[in-house]
């Protein structure tokens, strides 16, 4: 079933809902902070991997449903092996996550930009897609919108992609884990360039993706007096603007834009890999 989404996005993204931040106020290191570089004054990080180690930032919260948003500038020239991601996950082995991960690339061969979802602990929800400019070259806006009804991955304001919530078939949804927000750089030489057949040439190293303008408006998770996170005002309905309905998805143009990169951008759907799911496809792809 075709769903028609009513949001406008030009609100959601430059509203006046957006709280923006530098990197000290909402991040820190997570993994090897020696390899991230934090400049506040000129509103940067830069996350390095070399021989010895990738690294990682990751939000000083957690949050259930919202917008997170941040400019990233890519690895240039031969990034082969390499992956630059921005995603949200939860902890533990049950967890939930939002992935965009970049796929590094042999010098003038186009970027692919690899999103996923996880839900109780379970992924192999990828689609890939080139991207229609060089995101080397400059900063680029990538967002990741979350409420109870939908996931939307968005690319300067453009929604490349649309999770939606198939509850009612049984079909699980990620809405009760609060996630936090990380980005990293790291090897992955054994998959990330054409199936893992181009390796790291670490003489390129250090491979340095740039981040900035970062954003969060979400629900940002707080502790009662014994230290126990309380979810509750995250999920009551109604009190954020996300839960509105007119924040429910895409209205006609915003979804003209999703069919349109689907049609020209989209190389690769899980939903359409019969090769893969031999036996049956996974349940949201038929539902």
């Amino acid at each position: 079933m075709v769903m028609t989404f009513v949001f406008s996005l030009l609100l959601l993204l430059v509203g006046p809902a957006i709280c923006g931040g530098t990197f000290s106020d909402l991040f820190q290191p997570y993994w090897a902070p020696q390899n991230v570089a934090v400049d506040d004054d000129a509103d940067q990080t830069k996350l390095s991997l070399d021989a010895s180690s990738g690294c990682g930032f990751e939000s000083k919260k957690k949050y259930l449903f919202g917008l997170a948003s941040m400019q990233i500038k890519l690895v240039e020239g031969d990034s082969a092996g390499t992956v630059t991601a921005f995603y949200m996950s939860s902890d533990g082995p049950n967890h939930d996550e939002l992935d965009f991960e970049f796929l590094g690339n042999v010098s003038g061969e186009p970027y692919l930009v690899q999103t996923n979802v996880y839900v109780n602990g379970t992924g192999n929800r990828e689609q890939r897609h080139t991207l229609w400019f060089d995101p080397t070259q400059d900063f680029h806006t990538y967002s990741l919108f979350w409420n109870r009804r939908c996931v939307l991955f968005l690319v300067d304001g453009i929604p490349i992609r649309a999770f939606v919530s198939k509850e009612v078939s049984g079909i699980p949804y990620p809405r009760s884990q609060p996630m936090g927000v990380r980005a990293s750089v790291w090897n992955a030489d054994d998959w990330a360039t054409q199936g893992g057949r181009v390796k790291t040439d670490w003489s390129h190293a250090p491979f340095v993706s740039t981040f900035r303008s970062f954003q969060i408006d979400a629900c940002d998770l707080l502790e009662d007096g014994s230290g126990t996170e309380v979810v509750t005002r995250c999920t009551e309905s109604g009190q954020f603007w996300w839960d509105k309905p007119e924040f429910d998805g895409l209205d006609r143009h915003r979804n003209r834009q999703l069919r349109r990169v689907q049609r020209k951008h989209l190389v690769y759907d899980y939903c359409r890999d019969k090769l893969r799911f031999s036996d049956q496809l996974p349940r949201e792809c038929v539902a």
